[in-house]
């Protein structure tokens, strides 16, 4: 009987041990192939996934081999409920040409992800451009975002891995946060004959960084069709809906959290909740009926240190043997009574923790003194410029607090600060997840807004160096952006011309300084109405130097290893030849001047709903004696729809599509200035009219008053008594 009984106790263990707690929905399919598809995905029937958005399909491959399909046609590789990402692989884009420069090959890509709660992961996923006459321009549908990657060498590269991708024979650029579509076609500079004998063809390709390895793309690669062509992996996030915590509670039919899970919002995604099993809980945390309970006893291995192990729910104890005293998951100590040991325990806690805090202050500090000197600090703190601790930052933002927060690019964050003296500042911070090219950004803006100074430029006040990326310390510019109150119809800053007309040849001003009188010379690179400030005086102010560069003497152009700006502020000479000019910042100008006279930004969407180009649209306006029909605001008098219409000839010269023939910098500051002080001097011409007319008026009236002023009954009293006197005398 004995015999028995253990002979099946050991054929049952084993079963126990490997049943799996299902990740599907009842009587759902829970692989298709050899991918697995966790709730709240779903195949076969609508009813096993969340909604539609998360239902997939599952077909037959190439291969004869089920295929999990997400979108229609992306190959599904792997989900992940933990981490909240789906891996799929995607086509590359690809053009070849042969020796002569003829294009034999050429495959553009562009997907979109729909309108589901997803997103194309911007940790995980880089867009990668590899070849040696490669250029690959990026934007998604809605043309929101555009960005491009130039790949350029004159000799076979070495491409094994450990080489960083840094602009010859291979380019990497990051994508921004919350993207679901993308177009990326390429073109080439010289159609592979410079460097024919080696490569012949350029791929651009977006890609998960753990996956891919620049091995395995030699410059001697050639496309590939069909079941063979090449793919890359993705990574896409998901969130369950696009909805906060609080708003999902509220209404608990559609709420996807299960029993003993917690709602909870995903880093670097910004919106849209995901939901995660309770501490001391495993499972599906989307299923109805949640998460389980881990029996750690018997899931960890030797989770007492002492004694026996009891599971509890969401936890465990450890109860130590007869005659000792403890928690077990530390040590069981025998003898002396309670209060000895409290003393004892709480004495050893006190010395643990001042030993922690010391050893915690010495690693501080030494890290901060490491950052200090790999930041250039002992160069630096011999400079004219205010070096910040860490500390006073902190205290100044309030440790960064979210309602601190001014703005959001594509390096870092913007906080408003208030140091111990009361000075107000803004305190630029990197997001810091790629330190070497935080770095490089941070040494390139530190390197052109030390050598500015100028009315119209944001000053430079400091600098922190403890931190792993220094932060930049600004003045702090309290009245927003130039685009605020542009298309805030509630601001009424900007509801004179004369405003406009100021705002606009102040700006230029700044420009002028930059590209001319700056040693060495600047060019801004993404001049936007965003990127103008105004302070409590309404005084323009240019900011933002990320995407600047520094010219040698003598030169006015730079080729740029990726394309920065802007879209729509963007020159077209800059974005199909990768060469930056200060003839770059001219148009970009132009188009802010376009914005002030208009009201409206680059491709904005007219009453009609439907997108136009607001350049072409200015222009056509401007050349059909239509100007005051798209103006803004309103004029005064026919002068001012003059100088309107100098402005926007002027505008019109900063738009030409070729460089050379835009006016400089310079001529366009002066032209405004010109008309700026034309325009103060009809006002004050105006307002001298004014006053003599009104003053006119005045002495005429007061003539009259002393010549017959009016007089009452006692008045009259008084002079008939005086002429009685006088007749009787």
């Amino acid at each position: 009987m004995w015999v028995f009984l253990l002979m099946m106790s050991l054929l049952l263990c084993p079963v126990a041990a490997s049943t799996a707690r299902p990740d599907v929905k009842p009587g759902c399919q829970d692989k298709c192939g050899n991918v697995s598809v966790p709730y709240p995905f779903g195949i076969l029937e609508r009813s096993c996934a969340m909604n539609k958005h998360f239902f997939l399909n599952c077909s037959s491959g190439a291969d004869g081999q089920p295929e999990l399909l997400f979108a229609r046609n992306f190959p599904a590789r792997e989900i992940s409920v933990l981490e909240g990402t789906l891996t799929a692989s995607l086509y590359t884009a690809f053009t070849c040409y042969n020796e002569t420069g003829s294009r034999t090959d050429n495959y553009p890509q562009s997907f979109t992800l729909g309108s589901g709660p997803f997103m194309l992961s911007d940790t995980r996923n880089v867009f990668t451009v590899i070849g040696c006459d490669t250029y690959a321009g990026m934007t998604n549908y809605e043309f929101t975002y555009g960005a491009a990657c130039i790949s350029l060498c004159t000799e076979d590269v070495n491409m094994s891995d450990g080489n960083p991708c840094s602009g010859s024979g291979c380019c990497q650029t990051p994508i921004p946060k919350g993207l679901k579509s993308l177009n990326y076609p390429l073109s080439s500079f010289y159609n592979y004959t410079n460097v024919s004998d080696f490569n012949l063809c350029g791929f651009a390709f977006l890609v998960d960084k753990k996956s891919f390895k620049i091995s395995d793309w030699p410059l001697s690669r050639k496309p590939k069709y069909g079941k063979d062509a090449y793919t890359t992996d993705i990574v896409i996030e998901w969130v369950v809906k696009n909805e906060t915590c609080e708003q999902a509670k509220a209404n608990q039919s559609t709420y996807a959290c299960g029993t003993n899970a917690k709602c909870t919002y995903p880093e670097n995604i910004g919106q849209g909740y995901r939901c995660l099993c309770n501490e001391g809980f495993e499972g599906n945390p989307y299923l109805p009926e949640g998460c389980q309970d881990i029996d750690e006893c018997k899931v960890l291995k030797n989770p007492c240190k002492e004694g026996t192990c009891e599971n509890v729910i969401g936890d465990y104890k450890c109860r130590c043997p007869r005659g000792k005293h403890g928690d077990g998951k530390t040590d069981c100590q025998r003898g002396g009574n309670g209060i000895n040991k409290i003393i004892a325990a709480v004495g050893a806690s006190i010395f643990l923790v001042v030993i922690c805090l010391l050893l915690y202050m010495i690693c501080t500090k030494r890290i901060k003194d490491k950052n200090f000197k790999e930041n250039g600090g002992k160069f630096l703190k011999n400079q004219r410029v205010r070096i910040f601790s860490e500390a006073e930052l902190v205290k100044a933002t309030n440790n960064y607090a979210d309602d601190r927060k001014l703005g959001e690019g594509g390096f870092g964050s913007v906080y408003k600060g208030v140091l111990t003296d009361n000075t107000v500042v803004a305190v630029k911070k990197s997001k810091g997840v790629d330190k070497a090219q935080m770095n490089a950004e941070f040494q390139k803006e530190m390197s052109i807004v030390s050598q500015v100074n100028h009315k119209n430029v944001v000053k430079l006040l400091g600098l922190c160096l403890e931190t792993k990326v220094p932060l930049l310390v600004y003045e702090f510019i309290s009245n927003g952006t130039l685009s605020k109150h542009v298309h805030d119809k509630g601001s009424r800053i900007l509801a004179s011309w004369t405003n406009r007309l100021r705002v606009a040849s102040e700006t230029a001003l700044a420009l002028d300084y930059l590209h001319s009188l700056a040693d060495p010379p600047v060019i801004h690179g993404d001049v936007k109405s965003v990127n103008i400030l105004l302070d409590s005086n309404y005084t323009a102010k240019v900011a933002d130097f990320g995407a600047s560069v520094l010219m040698s003497p003598g030169k006015t152009d730079i080729l740029a290893t990726k394309i920065q700006g802007t879209l729509g502020y963007l020159d077209p000479e800059y974005l199909m030849t990768g060469i930056l000019t200060v003839q770059s910042d001219v148009y970009s100008f132009g188009v802010v001047l376009v914005e002030l006279l208009t009201g409206e930004m680059p491709n904005s969407i007219s009453k009609s709903g439907e997108k136009r180009n607001v350049i072409q649209h200015f222009i056509s306006a401007l050349e059909n004696n239509h100007l005051f029909k798209i103006l803004d605001f309103q004029t005064a008098d026919e002068g001012e729809m003059d100088e309107i219409e100098a402005v926007a000839e002027l505008a019109k010269g900063c738009l030409n599509s070729m460089g050379v023939n835009r006016p400089t910098m310079k001529e366009v500051s002066d032209e405004l200035a010109k008309l700026k002080a034309l325009h103060q001097k009809s006002l004050a011409h105006e307002n001298s009219e004014e006053t003599d007319h009104l003053l006119g008026e005045s002495s005429q009236s007061f003539c009259k008053n002393i010549a017959s002023p009016p007089m009452d009954q006692s008045q009259t009293v008084i002079s008939l008594q005086i002429e009685n006197y006088t007749n009787s005398n």
